[in-house]
Protein backbone atom coordinates (compact mmCIF):
# COMPACT_ATOMS: atom_id res chain seq x y z
CA UNK A 1 0.00 0.00 0.00
CA UNK A 2 1.53 3.84 -0.67
CA UNK A 3 1.35 6.42 1.80
CA UNK A 4 0.49 9.53 1.84
CA UNK A 5 4.21 10.12 2.95
CA UNK A 6 4.88 7.94 -0.63
CA UNK A 7 3.28 10.23 -2.68
CA UNK A 8 4.48 13.29 -0.99
CA UNK A 9 8.18 11.88 -1.79
CA UNK A 10 7.73 10.88 -5.04
CA UNK A 11 6.11 14.30 -5.83
CA UNK A 12 8.32 16.67 -4.38
CA UNK A 13 11.66 14.73 -6.34
CA UNK A 14 10.74 15.85 -9.10
CA UNK A 15 11.75 19.55 -10.64
CA UNK A 16 9.92 22.51 -9.24
CA UNK A 17 6.72 20.82 -7.93
CA UNK A 18 5.57 22.16 -4.57
CA UNK A 19 2.83 20.96 -2.17
CA UNK A 20 -0.09 23.04 -1.05
CA UNK A 21 -2.42 22.43 1.62
CA UNK A 22 -5.66 23.93 1.79
CA UNK A 23 -8.73 24.92 -0.45
CA UNK A 24 -11.80 23.58 -0.48
CA UNK A 25 -10.73 20.16 0.89
CA UNK A 26 -7.83 21.25 3.34
CA UNK A 27 -6.15 18.10 1.57
CA UNK A 28 -2.96 18.69 0.08
CA UNK A 29 -2.10 19.03 -3.56
CA UNK A 30 1.52 18.64 -5.62
CA UNK A 31 2.20 21.57 -8.25
CA UNK A 32 4.26 23.23 -10.73
CA UNK A 33 3.36 26.98 -11.60
CA UNK A 34 1.39 25.96 -14.54
CA UNK A 35 -1.32 23.41 -12.64
CA UNK A 36 -1.67 20.84 -10.63
CA UNK A 37 -0.08 17.63 -10.85
CA UNK A 38 -1.78 15.34 -8.25
CA UNK A 39 -3.93 16.06 -5.26
CA UNK A 40 -5.74 14.23 -2.37
CA UNK A 41 -9.13 13.50 -3.66
CA UNK A 42 -12.30 12.62 -1.50
CA UNK A 43 -15.61 12.27 -2.97
CA UNK A 44 -18.79 14.81 -2.64
CA UNK A 45 -22.22 14.49 -1.51
CA UNK A 46 -22.54 15.11 -5.54
CA UNK A 47 -19.64 12.41 -6.46
CA UNK A 48 -21.26 9.42 -4.06
CA UNK A 49 -24.71 10.24 -5.10
CA UNK A 50 -23.86 9.87 -9.10
CA UNK A 51 -21.43 6.53 -8.35
CA UNK A 52 -24.62 5.81 -6.54
CA UNK A 53 -26.86 6.26 -9.34
CA UNK A 54 -24.52 4.01 -11.49
CA UNK A 55 -24.16 1.17 -9.10
CA UNK A 56 -21.16 1.76 -7.78
CA UNK A 57 -19.56 3.02 -4.49
CA UNK A 58 -16.67 5.54 -3.89
CA UNK A 59 -13.71 2.86 -2.62
CA UNK A 60 -12.13 2.09 0.66
CA UNK A 61 -8.88 3.97 1.26
CA UNK A 62 -6.87 7.06 0.09
CA UNK A 63 -7.16 7.96 -3.32
CA UNK A 64 -5.24 10.20 -5.89
CA UNK A 65 -6.35 12.53 -8.80
CA UNK A 66 -3.90 13.11 -11.52
CA UNK A 67 -3.58 14.42 -14.31
CA UNK A 68 -3.01 12.74 -17.52
CA UNK A 69 -2.13 14.24 -21.31
CA UNK A 70 -5.37 13.99 -22.92
CA UNK A 71 -8.84 12.25 -23.03
CA UNK A 72 -7.24 9.06 -25.18
CA UNK A 73 -4.59 8.47 -22.36
CA UNK A 74 -7.30 8.44 -19.63
CA UNK A 75 -9.54 6.11 -21.58
CA UNK A 76 -6.07 3.91 -22.27
CA UNK A 77 -5.15 3.69 -18.82
CA UNK A 78 -8.70 3.07 -17.42
CA UNK A 79 -8.74 0.05 -19.77
CA UNK A 80 -5.43 -1.19 -19.28
CA UNK A 81 -5.64 -0.95 -15.24
CA UNK A 82 -9.26 -1.17 -14.03
CA UNK A 83 -8.21 -2.07 -10.59
CA UNK A 84 -6.08 0.83 -9.52
CA UNK A 85 -7.25 3.78 -11.85
CA UNK A 86 -11.12 4.54 -12.25
CA UNK A 87 -12.95 8.10 -13.00
CA UNK A 88 -16.27 9.61 -12.13
CA UNK A 89 -18.78 11.70 -13.68
CA UNK A 90 -16.96 14.83 -12.50
CA UNK A 91 -14.02 13.87 -14.59
CA UNK A 92 -16.32 13.45 -17.85
CA UNK A 93 -14.82 15.63 -20.31
CA UNK A 94 -11.53 16.33 -18.04
CA UNK A 95 -7.95 14.38 -18.52
CA UNK A 96 -7.73 13.26 -14.91
CA UNK A 97 -8.03 10.43 -13.34
CA UNK A 98 -8.10 8.43 -9.50
CA UNK A 99 -5.72 5.97 -8.12
CA UNK A 100 -6.62 3.77 -5.23
CA UNK A 101 -3.40 4.22 -3.32
CA UNK A 102 -4.16 0.77 -1.49
CA UNK A 103 -4.16 -1.01 -4.44
CA UNK A 104 -1.17 0.37 -6.82
CA UNK A 105 2.45 -0.19 -6.42
CA UNK A 106 4.63 2.15 -5.40
CA UNK A 107 6.45 2.05 -8.56
CA UNK A 108 3.91 2.36 -10.77
CA UNK A 109 2.80 5.73 -8.76
CA UNK A 110 5.73 6.86 -9.76
CA UNK A 111 5.23 6.78 -12.83
CA UNK A 112 1.87 7.82 -13.17
CA UNK A 113 3.18 11.03 -10.84
CA UNK A 114 6.06 11.63 -13.05
CA UNK A 115 3.68 11.54 -16.28
CA UNK A 116 1.04 13.63 -14.51
CA UNK A 117 4.33 16.17 -13.77
CA UNK A 118 5.44 16.02 -17.80
CA UNK A 119 2.08 17.10 -18.69
CA UNK A 120 2.97 20.49 -17.04
CA UNK A 121 6.40 20.73 -16.84
CA UNK A 122 8.36 23.26 -19.32
CA UNK A 123 9.36 21.80 -22.39
CA UNK A 124 13.01 22.15 -21.73
CA UNK A 125 12.98 20.98 -17.98
CA UNK A 126 11.02 18.06 -18.95
CA UNK A 127 13.42 16.94 -21.82
CA UNK A 128 16.61 17.39 -19.91
CA UNK A 129 14.76 14.92 -17.59
CA UNK A 130 13.88 12.48 -19.69
CA UNK A 131 17.36 12.31 -21.34
CA UNK A 132 18.69 11.83 -17.44
CA UNK A 133 17.11 9.09 -17.44
CA UNK A 134 17.54 7.87 -20.64
CA UNK A 135 13.94 8.12 -21.65
CA UNK A 136 14.28 10.70 -24.55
Amino acid sequence: MVTLDDVREIALALPGVTERVGGHTGEPSWRLPSGQIAWIRGPSKVDLRQLADLGLEWPEGPVLGVRVGSLEEKAALLAAEPDGLFSIPHFDGYPGLLVQLDIVEKDRLAEIIADAWLVRAPVLVAKQWLAERGLD
